[in-house]
């Protein structure tokens, strides 16, 4: 029997060393279509990297940016970064050329490790700090000057304490300009060891990673998690897409994988729903109790099948998933699992396993953190807070950020709204800063009047706000689905008869606020001309939105 391992100290380099020596003849990475390496030699690759680093004169504390997609080097140059006692600054793949030069200026990084695919981007920057680059795909030197080349024994000499930094964190937030995590050695650690409490692993397992290595929950769950118990780790050499990821789960047959909402409500929209809606006689039994339940069951077991017939954890994180999807996986026992998190707490707060999963829960508080609820209303409803070994230091020279968000008692205020249950199960209603204020005074949480938007069959996705007053939703339609279904001919009235587009508009909105309570109907639905801008997580970047931005495109 398997047991959960105990790091002491707890730090990456204490993780990693553990992990070689332990599980050296075990496979530890690759890509899908590759030759896995022991962790043996992923050690002796880490060893490798960490003597070019230091032989630009590296002092310990030092930034490091790594700017690169998911492959199995980057695993590789995260722990010759930490384990080192160096600092690393992971930047996700879809920042912007300026967020880029935004983050290696403000972290003060000294070496820049990249990818080729990314390398553009930093072509032409001005960044006096910057005094090597390394490329990622082969971990050969791209530029810079060599000081020293016997830096061994300095490398062995450096102590890596849990509370030194390991890393700092530039989250691609939805309310605005991104802020530098600081997060310590033991925040990390702790949440890959905690991690065990709510889904036990052990070497023979099989993780398939497609999420951003630079997203913390990516990054603790997806990477160091499955390190720490031996595990092996495959990933895509393409962009996860339907193409790129059935063939990869056919073949490796993952026993692990973690994800994000919008990846399971396509499968549900376009696989599941769209199937047992088509005629009439499907969509009368689809919705009563035992034949929708009996729907999903074969459903879920095809589903199964088609991520290779082994998986035991699938785990779901980075925002909130759709009720219809979750009664979905639930009746189809599909073994999704639910996390809730932030970067600032690297990342996780709560989680339940497939056996534990309750319907718009988050689950319990993870092993060892506290969570409460702060001034909760009449309805038990209030912010988050929380306080463990995993929440941040603080954000990187911004001491008036800081301050705002934790306490002097060690309190980090999450700026959710949330509630428990009587099980102590943590339910999530929404974004503090998202959270509008109705006519007479009522909490709205545009996030659950999203929820059931998202439920029309020809909504892809949604954004509720508020303008003047009033409740507006911005709206991206499935205009494949609707000119296949010829609703009016839309296409036509679309481009030619205004009016009767707006009439049309009138009717949906009406349609929508059927289904909607007294102080959620909208006013108006403004359907837009492009998909939204989102983060890491696939969270929409609100604050684009807000106010009438020239990012807003609507017809």
């Amino acid at each position: 029997m398997h047991k959960k391992i105990e790091h002491k100290p707890l730090t990456l380099k204490s993780l990693i060393d553990y992990s070689v020596k332990k599980f050296a003849k075990y496979p530890s990475i690759s890509f899908v279509e590759g030759n896995p390496i022991t962790y043996k030699q992923l050690g002796e690759k880490i060893d490798e990297v960490a003597g070019i680093l230091f032989s630009f004169g590296l002092q310990k504390g030092d930034k490091v940016a790594l700017f690169s997609q998911n492959m199995p080097n980057w695993v590789v140059a995260y722990f010759a970064v930490v384990s080192k006692g160096l600092v690393i600054v992971p930047i996700l793949p879809d920042f912007t050329r300026q967020e880029v030069e935004n983050v290696l200026l403000h972290s003060e990084s000294k070496v820049l490790i990249v990818s080729d695919r990314l390398a553009s981007k930093i072509d032409g920057l001005d960044l006096p700090d910057l005094i090597a680059t390394i490329s990622v795909d082969n971990l050969s030197v791209v530029s810079g000057k060599v000081v020293s080349t016997s830096n061994k024994q300095k490398i062995d000499k450096i102590q890596v304490e849990e509370e030194d930094t390991a890393a700092i964190i530039y989250t691609s937030g939805t309310t605005g300009r991104s802020k530098g995590v600081v997060l310590s050695h033991k925040s990390v650690t702790f949440v890959a060891a905690q991690s065990y409490t709510v889904s036990p692993i052990s070497h023979d397992d099989i993780f398939l990673s497609f999420l951003p290595l630079s997203h913390t929950y990516e990054n603790s769950i997806g990477m160091l998690y499955p390190l720490m118990y031996g595990a092996s780790i495959y990933y895509l050499e393409k962009p996860p897409t339907a193409s790129s990821l059935l063939p990869a789960m056919g073949k490796i047959r993952p026993t692990m994988m973690l994800s994000v909402p919008l990846i399971m409500e396509k499968i549900y929209k376009n696989q599941i729903r769209s199937k047992f809606t088509k005629s009439r006689f499907t969509r009368v039994i689809y919705k009563t109790t035992l034949f929708r339940m009996l729907i999903h069951r074969i459903a879920g077991k095809k589903l199964y099948q088609t991520f290779g017939g082994r998986l035991k954890f699938f785990g779901i994180g980075g925002a909130k998933l759709d009720s219809r999807v979750e009664r979905f996986l639930k009746e189809a026992r599909f073994p999704y699992a639910i996390g809730y998190g932030l970067t600032e707490t690297a990342p996780l707060l709560a989680g339940a396993s497939p056996h534990q999963t309750e319907l718009q829960s988050t689950g319990f508080a993870l092993e060892g953190v506290q969570l409460r609820i702060n001034e909760p209303n009449k309805k038990g409803i209030g912010e988050i807070w929380a306080k463990g070994p995993n929440v941040m230091k603080g954000y990187y020279k911004n001491t008036e950020a800081t301050n705002e968000v934790l306490t002097a008692d060690g309190w980090f205020k999450t700026g959710d709204l949330g509630k428990f249950d009587s099980k102590n199960r943590l339910f999530i209603k929404g974004r503090m800063k998202n959270t509008i204020i109705g006519a007479s005074g009522e909490n709205i949480y545009p996030e659950d009047i999203e929820t059931i938007i998202n439920s029309n069959q020809f909504v892809v996705e949604s954004l509720v706000i508020e303008e003047d007053g009033f409740l507006v939703a911005k709206i991206i339609l499935d205009m494949e689905l609707l000119i296949e279904k010829n609703i009016e001919q839309l296409k036509t009235i679309i481009e030619e008869k205004k009016e009767q587009y707006n009439d049309w508009k009138k009717h949906f909105t009406k349609e929508l606020n059927s289904k909607l309570n007294r102080v959620s109907q909208l006013s108006r639905v403004d359907i837009m001309d492009e998909p939204f801008e989102k983060t890491a997580s696939q969270k929409i970047k609100r604050f684009l939105y807000t106010n009438q931005s020239a990012k807003q495109k609507k017809k």
